[in-house]
């Protein structure tokens, strides 16, 4: 079983949040939201209800954040609490917000140190639904959703589709997990005045050619520099569009994923989306030869003999064959994994698809390229510049190719 390593990081490191717990049986995933966004260098505030208490008691959220509950608009910390809480937020998370919840946030109530402060802050608020789903589904609730959204501009995320409380069965109510939530948190800290609202599109994974039905011509790529690439964009403010190879990687929250598995099947996602696209990136391993003839039933020893021989046709290049059909403007990111001639080959791949950005990195160096969580890359771009990159996490590697990539929407080089 793997294991999250969080670090911290952009954009929540050094920031401040509020989480906001209501009492509903989802309380207890809250914990993990507020060791997460600890984990990752957020300064974490929790502010609970009388109600979240009979789930969750405080101490748990001060053992995973080492700092002061908040339960009591008259505790020890002074009346105006809420003042100073809510100025001092950067962004206020209520995970779960029950139905009672939303209702009196619709309302504008204050009924207790939760609610007064977030009629105080002025920073990105997000609400999580969590309850049953006959209480989402009824017209009171949805009205009040609305209005939070429309009206007063908040975030509502979720609810997902899936198991409520025992008893209950399944259907769409249940609170988003944590690791999603901590996603949409890391939304309202990083959006971008460059990226907000852009069409971003990002190849990642590998593709596999068939040979027969259950074998194929692939590689070890494992997607994670492009769901870092995509996920990273979406924090940003992007609409993002990742086409995704085979991969056992969970799908970046709020980005739309298509999956596919050949080549010529993520060239044809890609074209589709082409003219809309404001940002490019292609960090998919697309091999680059197939079977020249897939065999429509298995290959058997027993048949084929000790030997065989299999011709190999070239496949489509995705980047290449995007070129004249990119929009006017569209900035364009590539990489280039190679085990020789790293620079050259790079600097040959930057010119003749058009990138703007190319990323060089060797498949041979430890900590580098495929199926690790690090990468070391050289940043090559069209003025001859060049930057060599540490070995550093991929979701670091890809929050420094997208700072790069805003000169280059901004008007700059």
């Amino acid at each position: 079983m793997s294991v999250r390593v969080l670090h911290p990081r952009r954009p929540w490191e050094g920031r401040r949040v509020i989480l906001g717990v209501t009492g509903g049986i989802a309380a207890y995933k809250s914990v993990q939201v507020a060791r997460d966004l600890t984990r990752l260098g957020t300064r974490v505030d929790v502010v609970m209800t009388a109600g979240a208490q009979r789930f969750v008691q405080p101490l748990s959220f001060q053992g995973v954040t080492g700092r002061e509950v908040f339960t009591d608009m008259f505790s020890g910390s002074g009346p105006a609490a809420h003042i100073r809480l809510g100025m001092e937020a950067e962004a206020l998370v209520v995970a779960p917000a029950t139905a009672n919840f939303l209702s009196r946030a619709a309302q504008g109530a204050a009924q207790d140190l939760l609610s007064t402060t977030l009629l105080v802050t002025r920073a990105p608020v997000i609400l999580c639904p969590a309850m049953n789903e006959r209480m989402f589904s009824h017209p009171q609730t949805q009205a009040n959703l609305r209005h939070v959204q429309d009206s007063l501009g908040y975030k509502v995320s979720g609810p997902g589709q899936g198991p409520l409380a025992v008893g209950e069965g399944t259907g769409h109510g249940r609170m988003l997990e944590p690791e999603e939530i901590v996603q949409h948190v890391g939304r309202a800290l990083g959006t971008d005045s460059a990226w907000e609202g852009r069409a971003v599109v990002v190849t990642a994974g590998p593709t596999r050619e068939p040979l027969d039905p259950v074998r194929f011509l692939g590689n070890r790529s494992s997607g994670r520099m492009g769901f870092a690439l995509a996920s990273a964009a979406w924090r940003r403010g992007a609409s993002v569009r990742l086409v995704t190879g085979p991969t056992a990687l969970q799908d970046p929250a709020g980005v739309e994923v298509v999956r596919v598995e050949t080549g010529e099947e993520m060239k044809g996602e890609v074209l589709s989306v082409l003219p809309d696209a404001d940002v490019l990136v292609f960090a998919a391993a697309v091999s680059d030869f197939k079977p020249a003839d897939a065999n429509d039933q298995k290959l058997k020893r027993s048949r084929k003999g000790e030997g065989m021989e299999v011709r190999l046709d070239p496949t489509a290049d995705i980047a290449l064959s995007t070129m004249e059909g990119r929009k006017t403007g569209a900035v364009a990111l590539g990489f280039a994994l190679e085990t020789e001639d790293l620079l050259p080959n790079a600097r040959k791949k930057l010119k003749e698809k058009g990138f703007h950005l190319i990323a060089a990195n060797s498949a041979t160096e430890e900590g580098s390229g495929f199926e690790v969580d690090t990468n070391r890359v050289t940043i090559l771009d069209r003025s001859g510049g060049m930057e060599e990159l540490p070995i550093l996490p991929k979701e670091e590697v890809a929050e420094k190719l997208l700072d790069r990539l805003t000169r280059f929407l901004q008007g700059g080089v």
